[in-house]
């Protein structure tokens, strides 16, 4: 049985919870990626089958909650503090800032308060991105206790532990990532004190590193475009002989694949068929479950189609980018943080991950009815926030059935 956190109420949600229940119910071992439909007459919305809080934010959530239960005192007198976002959600991060939770960093690294402030009793909190060794060495110089409320994923510390190994049988270390996301900061600290370590954003820059490889590109040209992006000391002439590739746990599966494809048939390449063994590591099962689940019932809610997409989250969020990304090659697909983006159905506010900054657009509603929303969400943001946004909608609609009737299906006792 899968277990359960202890995950505030007011994340949880009535209509959207009872949607998931249903379907957990009816398909545990989640084989079934078809989304589920909330008819309401001149809208429906169509439901991934995976979306919404995963097993890692449910666990830093849990932890976080508990350190303000376990220490009110010192959160009155702001004494907790966050290394940075706890996780990539504005909701979550308000509400954990308005009970006196102190961040030490922003997202990107910068310092907000410095190090020399924080006291040995202090309560820090690592977030579900888990922190660089270097930041953890600097908190425990001062003291502080990183292990009662670390709140790192499981899966990210999975491809720490990856990284570990391949690193030890002397293979170089691709990460495929954001250099300066707080996980990938995290996973390059690591892999580069086991080995040779360089990180690649997409499939574009994998192909230039594929060039290199195959010896068609100097050693100049690697430097030159993965500037700050490889561990001190990287040759190309000899570090690029022995790969293995592991990820960012919030990339696009699909993506990291066909890297790993891409620079296996480099390496093929270069060094025949025979020895290609010797010359990469098999990395496949460092994908996190739950970003492969959520990108995989996103195609299938797409195949299954839609006038137009609605995909909530956090802005910064990664995982929830990708989800984007899919769903904008086959229809107009807007990304809100929540329900206050949706103002009518001519006028939304929403951002462009492309041009990383919110854009306003009018007459986003299709005008056909019935009209077939997508509605879904990355792995940070509370099921709560898809309820506010499906409520908002639907009220523009007065002839719309009601919600109760809408979910019956969905209900054990049909009603």
């Amino acid at each position: 049985m899968a277990r359960q956190f202890d995950v505030p109420a007011f994340y949880q949600s009535p209509i959207i919870g009872t949607v998931k229940d249903a379907r957990q119910e009816a398909d545990p071992r989640k084989k079934d990626l078809s989304p589920a439909t909330l008819d309401f007459g001149p809208v429906r919305f169509k439901i991934a089958r995976h979306f919404g809080f995963c097993y890692g934010v449910e666990n830093a959530i849990e932890i976080a909650y508990r350190a303000l239960e376990e220490h009110p005192e010192k959160a009155e007198n702001e004494r907790i503090f966050l290394l940075s976002e706890m996780i990539h959600n504005p909701h979550v991060n308000d509400d954990l800032r308005g009970r006196g939770i102190r961040f030490l960093r922003t997202t990107g690294g910068e310092q907000r308060i410095p190090f020399d402030e924080l006291r040995p009793d202090d309560v820090v909190l690592l977030p579900a991105f888990g922190a660089s060794v270097e930041v953890e060495e600097e908190l425990k110089e001062r003291g502080i206790d990183i292990e009662s409320y670390d709140t790192t994923c499981p899966f990210v510390e999975k491809v720490w532990r990856k990284s570990d190994q391949i690193g030890s049988e002397d293979y170089s270390i691709v990460v495929h990532g954001k250099r300066y996301h707080e996980e990938t900061r995290a996973t390059l600290s690591r892999a580069k004190q086991n080995g040779p370590t360089v990180v690649v954003r997409d499939i574009d820059e994998a192909g230039k590193l594929a060039a290199v490889i195959r010896g068609e590109k100097s050693a100049d040209f690697f430097y030159d475009t993965f500037a700050d992006r490889y561990s001190e000391g990287f040759d190309p002439e000899t570090d690029l002989r022995r790969l293995g590739v592991v990820n960012q746990t919030t990339m696009l599966a699909t993506e990291t694949q066909a890297i790993a494809n891409l620079l296996k048939e480099a390496l093929r390449a270069r060094y025949g068929e025979a020895d290609l063994e010797e010359h990469f590591a098999d990395t496949s099962d460092t994908l996190c479950y739950a970003t492969n689940e959520n990108q995989n019932a996103t195609l299938r809610l797409i195949e299954d189609g839609a006038d137009a997409a609605l995909i909530v989250g956090g802005y910064n969020s990664s995982n929830t980018g990708h989800l984007v990304e899919l769903c904008e090659e086959r229809m107009p697909t807007y990304f809100i943080r929540d329900a206050d983006c949706v103002h009518s159905p001519a006028y939304i506010e929403h951002y462009d991950p492309h041009e990383q900054q919110e854009i306003e657009t009018e007459g986003w509603m299709p005008e056909k009815r019935p009209v077939d929303l997508i509605l879904t969400a990355g792995a940070s943001c509370p099921d709560a926030l898809l309820d506010d946004v499906l409520n908002k909608v639907t009220a523009w609609f007065p002839d719309a059935r009601d919600v109760d009737e809408v979910l019956a299906p969905f209900r054990p006792d049909g009603g």
